[in-house]
């Protein structure tokens, strides 16, 4: 009888108690997906170390707060998915970490998505210690999400985001169905990495909600992340939706700005933004109603318009959720803007953004803008927003305000490294002395590198190459990063198109003195990863054959997903005339390069273009190139436009292209394009100390945006004036006409 009493016992606390958890090592792409379906709560799935080529990970099952399922790798950044792979993750209580996807893309719209498709979302999950590392789309405007959360209650963090060159957020936080509103998700302790310029709309590091579900709140916690030089256009975060909390982040050097885009009730609080100086470096700009931005800290921003250091913009008539709805009941206080270039009230206001900011109060702020310079604009009313307790350390504000300057302004740095008023009666006035700024290894993950700045060309070893086009080309091939090629002087002739796959910087040996001659249509071919510098040589076109569309440097005809960079200084390139096209630098569609810098150089006889920089011709806010810097050069018988570029559309998302042109000669230029500069689109343009002799005019078209244009100091000598065309503004041209002189018939 008590032998049966105790097996029934026993037999009882078994059927009440969970089974034992397994632990599954598997090897093959087969032998996870004979474990996967059957993980039940508490169960544990390891990879082996190794690559997993084109492997779709499905991770679906219901565990338990206490007893998760969990998905690792053998040991943390030892699992390396490449090729068409993605993880898919739903259910309840799912866990994953320590996967590193890199050299691949996903197959599908999302590399991590928190469902496994639209009915199965991810609930009460965490994604930790997983690394993404350059897995974009090979076309970058082939649109996907790196990480997107569904469903609730789910956290992403301690993760490592970097080098994402196509279209497409970085995370996404979807609200699309019911299920994953009002979700409670927490994106913490991760590492942004630098996100180069997409140079397009679509280019965001973070976004809550979209446009077709405004109206809805998504309640999700964004704290203690960093975002290191996220560029991709002029939102780093787009929070279009409510009720959201985004605390305790810093922004380095990322050009743009946070960004409430749509959606109430937004809480923005104890983030540090440190621009160190880098242009269009932004901080926070403010729509919608309810919003509270409090005790933030800006430093060094340079960013204005929409990316200043603070934007309150201006807002539609009863404007839809998915417009620009009216600044209301906004409290702005407690901020700390250090060293930095603008802060914007009533920003965006034109004949459709006509609602200025009401029922907002604006204080205790700590204002410090560059000496001498206007720091606080006014582009509306701001009757509606109540300034009190404001401090003014330096800059200038628009007379429409006024701020207290008080007498003694000295600063000193804290102990958490901020600058901070040495006068007591400032200690209410500004961020916070607590504040805390977050350090590089608090985030992301341990056992993988975050990114080092950009390496500029020959910072590392010069190699010498002797006269022969074979030891150049295999030089070319074989040099290392921020390598320096010196080429021996005499004439090196190139009978096939030498691909930059890298970094490449070649040098003569003396001015004039090595000549480069090519015999095909292209000299220089830039292909992923590719950079070009050019120093103190001799480019000739004369042997090269009569082709169409011919160029010494063009990029791939296959997207480049990459950002380019192009220098040329004290080079000569000479006879680009073999037929009527023959550009020196152009570009192809879906590429772009971050910069191209001429100095001191020469061009002469040259049938096309020396910039050409109009591939992206659909109109979507597209273009070739963000920086083209001309300075001390000579244009001589050029028959196409020194510089054609071109960006149309209407898309307000990014900030360049960026145009200067200065100290340079342009003789008969432009006869056969009639402009000597043919700039479209075009947002900074600085046409600066230049001499137009015997050219066609300068031709610039305004479109969207703020254009700025300053022609000032030029001598136009038997040269037409500029022609400046307003595309979309009902306005006298945007342009700074100064000190220019007029010789000739045609300039007067």
């Amino acid at each position: 009888m008590f032998r049966a009493l105790a097996a029934w016992i026993v037999a009882l606390c078994l059927a009440a108690s969970p089974a034992m958890a397994e632990e599954y090592f598997v090897e093959t792409q087969a032998e996870y997906e004979q474990v996967a379906g059957s993980v039940v709560a508490g169960d544990t799935i390891i990879l082996a170390d190794g690559e997993w080529r084109d492997f779709e990970i499905v991770l679906q099952g219901q565990g338990r707060e206490e007893a998760p399922i969990t998905l690792t790798a053998e040991t943390m950044g030892g699992v390396i998915l490449t090729g068409q792979s993605n993880l898919r993750i739903g259910g309840s209580h799912l866990v994953v970490s320590g996967l590193v996807f890199r050299d691949g893309h996903s197959p599908t719209g999302e590399v991590i998505a928190f469902r496994v498709d639209s009915e199965t979302l991810a609930f009460n999950s965490r994604v930790t210690q997983v690394v993404i590392d350059h897995f974009s789309k090979p076309d970058r405007f082939d649109s996907d999400y790196w990480v997107a959360l569904y469903g609730r209650n789910n956290r992403f963090d301690h993760n490592h985001l970097v080098g994402k060159t196509n279209a497409g957020v970085t995370l996404a936080v979807r609200l699309n169905t019911e299920d994953s509103r009002e979700n409670n998700h927490r994106i913490d302790h991760n590492y942004f990495g630098p996100r180069p310029n997409l140079g397009s709309n679509g280019g965001e590091t973070l976004r809550i909600g979209t446009s077709h579900f405004a109206e809805f709140n998504s309640n999700t916690i964004v704290e203690n992340n960093i975002f290191d030089r996220c560029n991709g256009e002029v939102e780093i975060i787009s929070v279009k939706a409510g009720g959201n909390l985004v605390r305790g982040n810093l922004f380095l050097e990322s050009r743009g700005a946070l960004t409430l885009r749509h959606g109430d009730g937004n809480v923005v609080e104890r983030n540090v933004f440190l621009g160190n100086g880098v242009d269009h470096t932004g901080g926070i700009r403010v729509i919608n109603r309810r919003q509270i931005v409090r005790e933030n800290y800006m430093e060094g921003l340079r960013g204005d318009g929409f990316a200043s250091a603070l934007t309150v913009m201006n807002g539609v008539p009863n404007s839809p959720a998915n417009r620009y709805v009216e600044v209301q009941f906004a409290e702005i206080e407690n901020n700390s803007i250090h060293d930095s270039d603008r802060i914007t009230f009533g920003a965006g206001a034109d004949a459709e953004r006509s609602v200025a900011p009401s029922d907002s109060t604006f204080g205790n702020n700590l204002l410090a803008g560059r000496a001498g310079a206007r720091f606080v604009e006014v582009d509306a009313p701001v009757d509606g927003i109540r300034f009190a307790g404001n401090a003014l350390l330096a800059g200038e504000a628009a007379p429409e305000l006024s701020f207290a300057k008080p007498a003694d302004t000295r600063l000193e740095r804290g102990a958490n490294g901020l600058l901070y008023p040495v006068d007591p009666a400032l200690a209410a006035v500004g961020a916070p002395r607590d504040l805390r700024v977050l350090a590089l290894d608090e985030v992301g993950v341990d056992w993988y590198p975050k990114p080092a700045p950009e390496a500029a060309f020959g910072q590392s070893e010069m190699r010498a190459v002797p006269l022969s086009s074979a030891a150049l080309i295999a030089a070319i091939g074989d040099t290392g990063e921020s390598d320096t090629l010196l080429l021996a002087p005499g004439t090196y002739v190139i009978d096939r198109t030498i691909p930059v796959e890298r970094m490449v910087s070649l040098t003569g040996s003396s001015n004039g003195a090595t000549i480069i001659e090519f015999a095909r249509p292209t000299l220089f071919e830039l292909r992923e990863n590719g950079a070009l510098a050019l120093h103190n040589l001799v480019i000739d076109g004369s042997q090269a054959p009569d082709s169409s569309a011919n160029a010494v440097i063009r990029t791939a005809s296959v997207p480049i997903r990459g950002n380019l960079r192009i220098a040329l200084g004290h080079v000569l390139v000479r006879n680009l005339d073999i037929n009527r096209d023959f550009d020196v630098i152009a570009f192809g569609p879906s590429t772009l390069a971050d910069r191209v810098d001429i100095r001191n150089s020469t061009f002469e006889n040259i049938s096309g273009s020396v910039v050409s920089a109009i591939a992206e011709a659909d109109d979507q806010g597209r273009y070739n190139v963000e920086y083209l810097d001309i300075s001390g050069s000579t244009f001589r018988n050029v028959r196409g436009p020194v510089a054609e570029v071109y960006r149309g559309g209407r898309d307000e998302s990014t900030f360049g292209p960026h145009i200067l042109i200065s100290g340079s000669t342009l003789e008969a230029v432009g006869a056969g394009a009639g402009a000597s500069l043919e700039l479209h689109g075009t947002q900074r343009t600085r046409i600066l100390g230049n001499h137009f002799l015997g050219s066609a005019p300068v031709a610039i078209t305004h479109t969207v945006g703020t254009p700025r244009t300053v022609v000032a100091d030029n001598r136009f000598q038997n040269t037409p004036a500029p022609a400046i065309v307003e595309r979309e503004c009902a306005c006298a041209p945007r342009v700074e006409m100064r000190d220019n002189s007029f010789d000739g018939e045609a300039g007067e």
